[in-house]
This record gives C-alpha cells, sequence and structure tokens, in this order.
C-alpha cells in the first residue's frame, strides 16, 4: 500500500514557509493555506487514529455479523479458487481479479513497513499485524462481496463496480458516491502512481546511478503500453508478474528461515511473548507493539479502503454468486499480511533485527537480506521494490479507470482523456519532489476509508443476507447461484447483471 512511513502531520514549520516563494505571491499565500488544510486533514485521520478505530471497529463488527467467517470458512475461502481461471466476455476470472488486487496491495508496504513495525514496536508488533489481518480478511470479505453484487455494465460491455456503485445503487446517495468516486481519482488514478514511480526511480538512481528522467520514461512507456490494454490487459499481466514475484520472495524467506531453523523457534517465542509484555526487555514496549502492528497491518492489506471492491466487481464469479469474490478477495488480504509481511519479519528477525534500531524502514530490510545472503541481499530488495512498485502503478490505473462510468466518461474520449493524464503523473513523479504530494495521497485515501467504512456497515443487512443465501447451498452441497431478487437486499442491482 501507499502510505507514508510515518504518518504524522503538522502545520508547516518556519523553514517551510521561509522557503523560496513562487512567483505569484498570491499563488504562495494559496498554497501555505491548502498545505495547512490537508495537514489538518490528515492528523485528524492518522494521529488521532480516526482511521484505526473505525477499521478495528469494523474488522470486530463484521467478525461477529459473520459468524467469525474468516475462521469457520478458512478451507472453504481455499477451494474457491478451483476454477477460478474461467472468464467470459463480460469479466475477468477470479483468479486474475485476486491477481489485479494483490498486484496494488503487495508494495513496500511489505518490505518497508514491517521494518517499521519492527523497529518502532518491536517483535511483538508482528503478532498485532496478525490479529488485525484476521480481522480485516471480514471487512475485504464485505466490501467485496457488495463490489461484485452491484456492479453494472460499461459501455463496453464489460463489468465494473466499487464502493461507488455500491453506495449509489444500494444506499441511493450519488452525492457520497461521486465524493468516493473523485478521492479514487485523486489517489489512486493520479497520485499514487506518481509516488511509486519515484519510488523506484530514487531505488535505480540509489543503488545503479541511472537518471531518475529516462528511468521514468522508461516506465511511463511500458506502463502505457499495458494499460493501453484495458482492464484485460493488466489483469493478464497481473497473472503473470504476481505469482512470479510473490513466489520468489516467498521461496527466499523460505529458504532464510530453513538455513535458520534453529532459531525459529526463539523467534516466534519473541514475537508472542513481546506482544503481550511478557519479556522483560520489552515490557515498557506492549503500546507501541500494539499501535504500530495494527497501523501497519491495515496500512498493508488495504481492507476498508474501498480499493479492492474494483477488481472483485470485475471479475465473472465461480461460483456464479457475489460472496464467492467475497471469498476470493478475503484470501487476498490473508496472502498479503498473514504470509508476506511474515516472511519480511522472519528475515529481519533472523538477522537480529528488533526495536529502538535508528534506521530507514527498507534500509533495515535491506541490511537483514545483507546479513543472510551477502552483498546481492540490497539489489534483491531494491530489485523486489521496484517489481512491487510496478506492479501497483498498473493496478491503480485500473481501479480509477472503474469509476469512469460514474462521470460518464467510459467512452475511447472519456478513457483517452485519463490515460494522458495518469501517464503524465507517472513521468512526473519519476523525478519530482513529493512530500506536499504524500500528504494529499494520504487525505484522499483516508476520505475514501472513511465513506467506505460508513457505507459497508450502512449495508450489513445486504452483506448478512447473501452471505446466508450463499452457505445455505454450500451447506446443502448445492452449487450457490445468485438470481436477482432471491434474498432480500438493500436498493436494487442493475438489471441483466443477475
Amino acid at each position: 500500500m501507499y502510505y507514508s512511513l510515518n504518518n504524522e502531520y503538522s502545520p508547516l514549520t518556519r523553514q517551510q514557509r521561509e522557503q523560496p516563494p513562487l512567483s505569484n505571491p498570491k499563488n504562495y499565500k494559496g498554497a501555505i493555506v491548502i498545505d495547512n488544510l490537508v495537514s489538518a486533514v490528515n492528523s485528524l485521520l492518522w494521529n488521532y487514529y480516526v482511521l484505526l478505530v473505525m477499521l478495528v471497529a469494523a474488522g470486530v463488527w463484521f467478525s461477529v455479523r459473520l459468524n467469525f467467517i474468516q475462521f469457520r470458512y478458512f478451507g472453504h475461502m481455499f477451494s474457491v479458487m478451483r476454477g477460478s481461471t474461467h472468464s467470459d466476455k463480460s469479466g475477468i476470472s477470479s483468479f486474475a481479479a485476486l491477481c489485479t488486487s494483490l498486484s496494488a496491495r503487495v508494495g513496500t508496504g511489505n518490505l518497508a513497513g514491517v521494518a517499521v513495525a519492527i523497529s518502532l514496536g518491536g517483535a511483538g508488533a508482528i503478532f498485532w499485524m496478525w490479529v488485525i489481518a484476521l480481522l480485516g480478511m471480514a471487512i475485504g470479505f464485505a466490501e467485496s462481496a457488495l463490489g461484485q453484487l452491484y456492479k453494472i455494465r460499461d459501455d463496453n460491455g464489460e463489468f465494473r463496480g466499487g464502493p461507488a456503485y455500491y453506495i449509489q445503487q444500494g444506499l441511493n446517495k450519488k452525492w457520497l458516491a461521486i465524493s468516493f468516486s473523485v478521492c479514487i481519482f485523486l489517489g489512486y488514478g493520479l497520485i499514487f502512481s506518481s509516488v511509486q514511480a519515484n519510488s523506484i526511480t530514487d531505488a535505480l538512481n540509489h543503488a545503479y546511478g541511472f537518471p531518475a528522467f529516462y528511468s521514468g520514461l522508461v516506465i511511463c512507456v511500458v506502463a502505457g503500453i499495458i494499460v493501453m490494454g484495458g482492464l484485460r490487459a493488466i489483469a493478464n499481466f497481473s497473472q503473470w508478474i504476481v505469482p512470479f514475484m510473490g513466489l520468489g520472495y516467498v521461496i527466499v524467506a523460505l529458504a532464510i528461515t530453513l538455513w535458520n531453523i534453529e532459531a525459529v523457534p526463539g523467534v516466534l517465542y519473541n514475537i508472542v511473548t513481546s506482544a503481550f509484555g511478557i519479556n522483560e526487555a520489552v515490557g515498557g514496549t506492549i503500546g507501541a507493539a500494539i499501535q504500530h502492528g495494527i497501523k501497519r497491518g491495515l496500512y498493508s492489506n488495504e481492507a476498508g479502503s474501498g480499493s479492492v471492491p474494483q477488481a472483485a466487481a470485475a471479475a465473472t464469479p465461480n461460483p456464479h454468486h457475489p460472496v464467492s469474490q467475497g471469498m476470493v478477495q478475503m484470501l487476498g488480504v490473508f496472502i498479503d499480511t498473514i504470509i508476506l509481511c511474515t516472511c519480511t519479519a522472519l528475515i529481519i528477525l533472523l538477522a537480529g533485527g528488533g526495536a529502538g534500531e535508528q534506521m530507514e524502514g527498507i534500509r533495515m530490510t535491506q541490511d537483514a537480506m545483507t546479513f543472510h545472503i551477502g552483498s546481492g541481499g540490497s539489489d534483491f530488495v531494491a530489485a523486489a521494490i521496484c517489481l512491487f512498485s510496478f506492479s501497483s502503478v498498473v493496478a491503480n490505473y485500473a481501479y480509477a479507470e472503474s469509476n469512469l462510468h460514474m462521470f460518464k466518461l467510459d467512452n475511447r474520449v472519456g478513457r483517452a482523456f485519463y490515460t494522458i493524464c495518469y501517464l503524465l503523473m507517472v513521468l512526473w513523479g519519476s523525478s519530482a519532489s513529493l512530500p506536499r504530494v504524500w500528504a494529499m495521497a494520504d487525505m484522499a485515501l483516508g476520505l475514501m476509508t472513511v465513506i467506505n467504512v460508513i457505507a459497508i456497515v450502512w449495508l450489513t443487512p445486504t452483506i448478512v443476507s447473501i452471505s446466508k443465501d450463499y452457505f445455505a447451498s454450500i451447506k446443502a452441497k448445492q452449487t450457490p447461484e445468485y438470481k436477482d431478487g432471491q434474498c432480500p437486499i438493500q436498493g436494487k442491482t442493475e438489471d441483466g447483471i443477475w
């Protein structure tokens, strides 16, 4: 995910105010006002834990209302992937939807974010990352099932959906749907892609001295070739790149774990004892472990932000029921946090990393990898960052593009205009200085999350209703199949979808 690593906001400092003014003094004053406004909103959302409390509460809410679905149907979550490569002319396959969502989910949070959690909260933070991931699985299920239920067909006859669509059709709140679409366009459509491009070019420049502009130009060209093929091209790319980069990273982490197998019991013991302050060495950091573990877990898996339902809605589900996509995307949360973040944690902890290390998150991960595999460790992490970040650049396009229908722009002209803006932002971001852009991105994402969490809680009766219908079929050993009107829902779905 794309949050800045510290997520601490405050009004502009005196040094920032004394930076060389813009050519137009009025514009400069306007920029100061905007900066302070963005800072105030971000401080409320992030520093005062508004989002943290909302997401944890939503995780508990849906876990209880859905009878702890993430535990009761854990095995079924994997079995749904059988036959998941099926697709048709209207939608991509369930496997492609999972890979597309993982393309956006898996990023620097899995590498740098885990290191930040450990450095600030100790090994115990990893335990709380696991806890919040298990709660986040219920949120991911809820929002993805809704995305699939209230999907529409665009002008090309392809499925599109997401929070804007279930807000408009399920709650009949078009103004709120438009607000979400604006936020996702600013965040995922424009800003996040520029930030990810900047991460890639910075890594290449630091490691190999490649000029940022030329690296950015290559990123822009390659991304342009992929996204111009539309959602199907993005999904096809994701189906290739996600298993490659995910399995590659897991294999390396597994090899390191097996090589240090004698130390693994001690590391696991340290994670559990530190989480509850039992270990005297970190007994005073239990609060930090809980805070940073929960924070980084939520930031990594994106559960509740409203991004993943875009991918879920684009699929032709198998079984043909909206709940099946909820199960698929619940698996995505598990893979992102329980598997990939744990891999990074083991790499760091087996290298002796711990709380209080004064280094940037990604540097801590690089040093740990270098400890295990030598000088090539830093290059491996740099390559992983480039690969993870580029997959996010491409997936971001798909998320925002799914909302063009809300503005009546899902046509050739609308897509062309959006694609040009997107590519220009990628090119600009590759060599730009991004502090203010980061702040605006976090604000857009924070507002997205607030809107989405309110919406899915509001739509709880629908989520419970379609879930009961699905699992009743499973209990009767029948293949679930949803048809419009077969169980009560809020609002209505688009004609001809179900």
